[in-house]
């Protein structure tokens, strides 16, 4: 068998993995909605077995909840749960947010101020599938800086949960220029070095974002029981 081999092998499992987190993330698959394996096996045209280890995988990363003896499910999403996923954000980003002050290179800082304009022309253009992208590549130069990779695995699972979230949720325009103008306080400090002002920028970042999604499922909800 060649070397090659394997990598074949997983191929499938990786496309079937990626198809499904695509699914959840673009809301074709519902926040709570339950995943049958045969279902998922008809609908990606593969056997049982990419499906299981798909399923597996998407728990790990916290977009699929697998229960005994009630199979698995798309996470359901609360205001308990959108309140932890941005706590834990906090408590990560911050730190990394410090750490990328301390740490960062001009070419961090060029990077940085590339993916900033990035969502600014997005917004500018009104390319809605286009500002969460550019958001990440923001946060994600910033966590680079950092140099403390055992605690990025982490934050790209945060990432899919919240692409999920945004996808059902949205911003909302009056978020668009407040993001814009937080990044902004963020590339700033973190060009003079201040990883204080750095970490206390993030963690008020993150908790306006928090704030801001809560507001936004809150209206829905209040929509859907007026509409019943």
């Amino acid at each position: 068998m060649s070397k090659s081999a394997p990598d074949s092998l997983h191929a499938p499992m990786r496309d079937v993995q990626q198809k499904l987190r695509n699914d959840i993330v673009s809301g074709a698959l519902p926040f709570g909605s339950r995943l049958i394996i045969e279902e998922l096996a008809s609908r990606y045209g593969v056997s049982h077995m990419p499906i299981r280890e798909a399923l597996r995988i998407l728990h790990g990363e916290g977009l699929v909840v697998i229960a005994p003896n009630r199979g698995a499910h798309v996470r359901p999403i609360y205001q308990g749960f959108i309140e932890d996923l941005f706590d834990m954000r906090a408590a990560i980003e911050t730190m990394l947010a410090r750490r990328a002050a301390e740490r960062r290179t001009d070419a961090h800082l060029n990077r940085l101020t590339d993916a900033a304009a990035k969502l600014e022309a997005n917004v500018a253009a009104g390319n809605l599938e286009g500002v969460p992208l550019a958001n990440r590549e923001f946060h994600a130069v910033i966590n680079d800086a950092a140099g403390n990779p055992g605690a990025l695995p982490v934050v790209d699972s945060h990432w899919l949960l919240l692409a999920a979230l945004l996808k059902r949720y949205g911003y909302g325009d009056a978020r668009f220029a407040r993001v814009i103008e937080e990044h902004q306080h963020l590339i700033q400090a973190i060009t003079r070095r201040d990883g204080y002002s750095a970490a206390t920028l993030m963690g008020a970042h993150i908790e306006k974002a928090k704030n801001n999604l809560l507001q936004r499922a809150a209206d829905e909800a209040a929509q859907r029981s007026a509409a019943a």
